[in-house]
């Protein structure tokens, strides 16, 4: 359990998430993210030299990814030392942990956690193969490929999901009302010009040598209605996910401080203190990758000695509705509770940046509510998950 880690209010932004091969699929996303970051901290003000390290969550290799985090944060302007984070989806947690970490036991005071992916135009790898016939080589595209072979079962990453539903009885029909529901939630947040949204988010600016195009808002939600989702069927053969049940690939960033408790209340736009609490996580048996996250959280709330009727936000990850399905019923959450204001399914999955958007508009939510508990949780490649707790106000 943490007791000095903290993250300011405000201290923190998303982008938009931009759909697959849309309007950021030509743009280097550690690039990307740095020089967005650096706007971010002249909007509010901040400092740039007291960041003292730097975490590149980042999952999908982009030119120059060798470099990692010294390279973004050069572009930011800065001469500082800092380190590249990957565990798939569950990225965004795990920098954030390691923040945490470095600043509880005192190595650095202020921290910056940059996580960014672009998932439009994955590398495609070459291997070298000698014993190859002729010597041909081995290829890989680094998305596509993986998200369709676990090397350590040969199965894709979608019949994870059909293996829970199909464990734990959950129907086509309960995932799809349920999907509408996250649907309708993401709306909320759109209300009243986006006003949930506008908390947090911050513009893309694409610069050529001719105009700026200012992107500010998601790019790629699909309009969806009960008769729609009805009529789409299951993408496997006596599954329950359809196109309509499942994320989409997308491009964005996201950043978010961590610092010390005094530092914290002395950067947040209000003072409403953020403090992480603790953090969890968790590998399920193989192939069952969404059953993973309820471990991960059921350690994080035994870290910080509370249940989960003590939480006021959830944002769970959801690549599909059985994520949602699964840790509803294990932890005995009421799941129309869970993703208020806005979900992985319907926003995209860039990847790195997830589950960073994900806490952020759960620091949000809990702010509304007058504060509490958020847990922000994810299911991450090889059948693995992790979750966070932090607490506002």
């Amino acid at each position: 359990m943490f007791k000095n880690a903290y993250i300011p209010y405000g201290g923190y932004y998303s982008t938009p998430f931009c759909k697959w091969q849309g309007s950021l699929q030509n743009e280097n996303s550690i690039k990307l993210a740095a020089t967005t970051s650096k706007r971010f901290f002249e909007s509010k003000d901040f400092d740039l030299n007291m960041i003292e390290f730097l975490y590149l969550g980042h999952t999908i290799l982009q030119k120059g990814s060798f470099y990692g985090a010294s390279w973004a944060a050069n572009e930011m302007g800065l001469s500082i030392p800092g380190m590249f984070v990957n565990h798939a989806c569950a990225t965004s947690t795990n920098a954030i942990y390691a923040a945490a970490s470095a600043v509880e036991i005192g190595g650095v005071s202020t921290t910056y956690c940059m996580l960014t992916d672009r998932i439009s135009n994955a590398p495609h790898i070459v291997w070298p193969n000698p014993l190859g016939p002729g010597g041909e080589v081995l290829s890989e595209n680094i998305n596509m490929d993986n998200i369709n072979c676990d090397p350590s079962t040969g199965l894709g990453m979608l019949m994870t999901g059909e293996n829970v539903a199909k464990e734990h009885g959950f129907t086509k029909e309960e995932g799809d009302e349920l999907t509408l529901m996250r649907y309708e939630q993401y709306a909320a947040a759109l209300s009243n010009d986006r006003a949930f949204q506008k908390k947090y988010m911050f513009p893309i600016e694409l610069r050529t040598r001719k105009k700026v195009t200012v992107i500010d808002q998601d790019e790629g939600i699909t309009q969806t209605t009960k008769d729609g989702l009805a009529k789409l069927k299951p993408v496997m053969e006596g599954g329950i996910h359809s196109f309509g049940s499942q994320t989409h690939p997308a491009d964005g960033n996201v950043g978010v401080v961590v610092t010390t408790k005094e530092k914290a209340l002395d950067l947040s736009t209000e003072k409403i203190p953020v403090q992480i609490i603790s953090y969890g996580y968790n590998r399920t048996k193989k192939a069952f990758m969404p059953a993973a996250p309820a471990g991960a959280v059921q350690m994080a709330l035994d870290k910080a000695g509370i249940t989960v009727h003590d939480l006021v936000s959830i944002k769970n990850h959801a690549p599909f509705i059985a994520n949602d399905l699964h840790l509803a019923k294990e932890l005995g959450i009421d799941k129309n509770k869970i993703n208020n204001y806005g979900s992985s399914l319907v926003f995209g999955h860039p990847q790195g940046p997830t589950v960073g958007r994900l806490l952020i508009e759960g620091i949000e939510e809990a702010a509304m509510k007058g504060g509490g508990y958020v847990l922000a949780c994810g299911c991450a490649a090889g059948d693995s998950a992790a979750a966070i707790i932090v607490k506002v106000g």
